[in-house]
Order: structure tokens, then C-alpha cells, then sequence
């Protein structure tokens, strides 16, 4: 579907240049646009390799499976309906302890095997059950405790102190995965009730 839609915008710039007469100004922004794209995708690189050797070294420490043994009491507590020796609280716990670490590339992975998991303990498999609401909600809000892709785009963009976003998007990121937990929670009560 976003084929058609980036198809659909190229064609309406090049149809909207070719009758305004300004196709050498369509041609050049996209030129232009496309020596941006390259230079933020090099300058990334050397960020990225920096934070994923620092995270590899977290891992290969045993701190990843620390954070994730620290992690077991809270999804038990989030995710109540998913059976304690399934194969899919240690997924979600992966998941979670990944995205906190601004690994989002990471948790993908684990987070669609967790969806395969809950979906293959739920009831019904065309209907979402509440543990992958919830999953959805901690993803979608999901806390950072290192926002390593907003400090490698800081970084290239040439700022002078790309990690202090830390902070702010720590303490932002807490209160919307808060509210969000405490909406679906809400919200399972409610569909309960009716």
C-alpha cells in the first residue's frame, strides 16, 4: 500500500511541475533530497556501530538477561492471562528489555514471535487477545532508557549534546507507557463488565 501512496505523490509533483513549468525545480529537490537521504544514512552509520557494540558488550556482560530476570515480576503482573512457563513471557520480557535499551531493530523480532505466541494461547485466533493489547500498548509507548536512534539522528543532524534528549525522553516515555497501562487495564475491566 505505501507503494501506491509514494507512486501516487511522485506522479502528482512531476504532473504538478510539468504544468506549472518548474520540472527543473522538481528535478533538482529531488535530486537534492536524495544526496540528503545518503548523507544522513552515512553520518548514521558510525552512531549506530557505536551504540550496537556498546549494547553487544551489555549483552554479551549478562546485563541484557539480567534486566530481563529483573523484568519476569512485572510482565506477570501486566500480562496475568499468559501461563508463567510459556514460551511467551519470555519473548515479551526480550521485547520490553530491548526497546528500553533503544534496541527497536532487536525487538521487532521478539515482538511478533511473542504475538505469535499469545495468539496460539488465545481462544479465539481472530480476535486480539487482552496480553496482545497490552503487548501492542508497552511497544507503541514503550520506555526508553536509551533513545539511541533520536541521539544517532541528533548526532548527524550536527548537534552539540545529542544525548541530552535522554532524560526528557525518559521521563516522557514513563508517563505514556503509565497511561497507557492503566487505559488498558481500565479498558479489559470494562469489556468484562459488559
Amino acid at each position: 500500500m505505501i507503494n501506491y501512496i509514494w507512486a501516487f505523490l511522485i506522479v502528482i509533483g512531476t504532473v504538478a511541475g510539468a504544468f506549472t513549468g518548474h520540472m527543473q525545480a522538481v528535478g533538482d529537490a529531488a535530486v537534492e533530497g536524495a544526496k540528503e537521504a545518503g548523507l544522513l544514512c552515512v553520518s548514521l552509520i558510525g552512531a549506530y556501530a557505536l551504540w550496537l557494540g556498546v549494547l553487544n558488550v551489555a549483552k554479551e556482560a549478562g546485563l541484557i538477561e539480567t534486566l530481563a530476570r529483573r523484568m519476569r515480576g512485572v510482565v506477570r503482573r501486566l500480562f496475568p492471562g499468559v501461563p508463567p512457563d510459556s514460551e511467551a513471557n519470555g519473548l515479551i520480557t526480550l521485547n520490553i528489555v530491548a526497546n528500553m535499551l533503544g534496541m527497536g531493530n532487536a525487538a521487532t523480532p521478539f515482538g511478533l514471535q511473542a504475538m505469535k505466541a499469545l495468539q496460539a494461547l488465545g481462544k479465539d485466533r481472530d480476535e486480539a487477545s487482552d496480553a496482545m493489547c497490552m503487548l501492542i500498548i508497552i511497544n507503541a509507548s514503550s520506555v526508553q532508557l536509551l533513545p539511541l536512534t533520536v541521539i544517532a539522528l541528533r548526532s548527524a543532524a550536527g548537534s552539540a549534546a545529542p544525548a541530552e534528549i535522554v532524560l526528557t525522553a525518559l521521563i516522557s516515555t514513563t508517563v505514556t507507557t503509565t497511561v497507557g497501562i492503566v487505559a488498558g487495564k481500565v479498558w479489559q475491566r470494562f469489556s468484562r463488565c459488559r
